[in-house]
């Protein structure tokens, strides 16, 4: 324990290429908690979507993930990490500026490409950031270098919720109608309405292109170090490798259910505070409560950055969980502000999960760790799958509000984070295993 006090996260002449890197983890969470208020954004501009059909807007953002995922981790291999970072960056810009030709034709369908693409250049960057992070450094400190690197992943995140309420949702001319007022309109009061609210929508994305190009080119400008690298190895050995680790597959599992929690917990806040505000009279901004949550992750993550100097990542990622599905039972059952308090309270037990888990997984890892990283990156696909699953849950009673009371006093909305419940009970019992794991390797 006293050996690992006196080793450094990150190494002096690794600290600059660090700090370059770390702004990455920064950028990425802008677009994911830009696009996270979105499926409310789109329900409001386009009111003849279904919960399901607005909840596709994470679908296809976190899909890009999944497709992505392998071919980035082909690509640096055969190249390198700066190579993987700079194809990365491109695609984001891409999809960014996509926006435009989205919001002119005023296409949903176009929408969600321009998401899709966005999110295969965030698969190229977080392929490769992760593992690169991992490496900057000794292997005792590898998980905590990670977190550190992901603390900054959370302030990109409230930068792209406070973007979304001030630029986004506050903008939306669409937003200042009630549902009936809204209905009475004419075709052409709701014609013009719609191609405001739709270019509102699209101004943040095409802003962050450009950012994303800046950012590029001072990558391409700076010399990146090169790393130690394994052995190389055959892809049939990695994979071969990757298949026979049991901790490896079981993180895999344990990140997408993760992923799956996070979206969930951050998209459909909307709707409880949504229904909050309609049964109870209340006048509740749910992005305030995001950005809360937000703060919540943020500073869960550096407590749990910290506490990892005294406590093992497998047993702290087990206790994260089980509080995570503490919190989870208070947003179903509990009333009013107390229940959407529990549903911010989450984010603080979610807060060390994706690089804990991330670091567990890969530990030990050679040069697997390049396809390995891959296949985590491949988990976040769990933010896809499961806010459509919630999203079905929520069309019960037609508007996603109170229509449906389970059990007979719980509003679907309350009872949809049943799953995040699952998903964070999954990770914790991940945590678990990995524990007792080492605790038999080192008896």
């Amino acid at each position: 324990m006293n050996k690992l006090k006196n080793i450094p996260v990150v190494r002096k002449e690794l600290l600059f290429p660090f700090i370059i890197i770390t702004s990455l983890f920064a950028l990425w969470g802008i677009a994911n908690d830009l696009t996270n208020p979105m499926v409310s954004a789109f329900k409001k501009v386009m009111p003849e979507l279904s919960n399901v059909q607005a909840s596709l807007v994470q679908f296809a953002f976190y899909f890009g993930y999944f497709f992505m995922a392998l071919p980035a981790a082909l690509f640096i291999r055969k190249y390198s990490y700066k190579s993987g970072i700079i194809l990365g960056l491109c695609l984001y810009a891409i999809g960014a500026f996509l926006f435009y030709p989205a919001a002119a034709n005023e296409q949903f369908n176009y929408f969600l490409i321009s998401l899709w693409v966005i999110t295969c250049g965030l698969a190229f960057l977080e392929t490769t950031s992760n593992p690169l992070i991992l490496i900057m450094g000794d292997k005792e400190t590898a998980t905590q270098r990670l977190n550190l690197a992901q603390a900054f992943n959370p302030i990109g995140s409230l930068t792209g919720m406070i973007i979304a309420q001030v630029f986004v949702i506050g903008a939306l001319r669409s937003d200042d109608y009630t549902t009936e007022a809204y209905a009475a309109l004419t075709s052409e009061e709701l014609a013009v309405i719609r191609e405001n609210d739709l270019g509102v929508i699209s101004v943040p994305y095409i802003a962050l292109g450009v950012l994303v190009l800046i950012i590029m080119a001072i990558i391409i400008a700076t010399k990146m170090p090169k790393t130690a690298d394994e052995d190389k190895m055959t892809l049939s050995e990695s994979f071969s490798k990757l298949k026979a680790n049991k901790n490896y597959l079981q993180g895999v599992l344990s990140q997408a259910f993760y992923v799956g929690a996070q979206i969930m917990c951050w998209t459909y806040i909307f709707q409880y505070v949504d229904n909050l505000n309609e049964t109870n009279g209340t006048d509740y901004t749910a992005t305030y409560f995001n950005i809360a949550a937000m703060i919540s992750f943020l500073t869960g993550r550096w407590i749990g950055t910290a506490l990892m100097k005294k406590v093992n990542p497998s047993r702290l990622l087990m206790l994260f969980g089980i509080g995570g599905v503490v919190m989870c039972v208070g947003a179903i059952f509990l009333p009013g502000m107390v229940g959407l308090l529990s549903l911010v309270g989450i984010s603080v037990f979610m807060s060390i999960m994706f690089p804990t888990i991330y670091g567990i997984a890969l530990k030990d890892m050679g040069d697997e760790a390049k396809i390995g990283s891959a296949g985590l990156v491949m988990a976040i696909v769990g933010g896809a799958l499961m806010p459509v699953a919630q999203g079905a849950i929520l069309d019960w009673g037609g508007d996603g509000f109170s229509d449906v009371q389970v059990l007979g006093f719980i509003p679907e909305v309350n009872f949809s984070f049943i799953l995040p419940l699952i998903c964070l009970a999954v990770v914790a019992f991940y945590g678990y295993s990995s524990f007792k794991r080492n605790l038999k390797s080192q008896s």
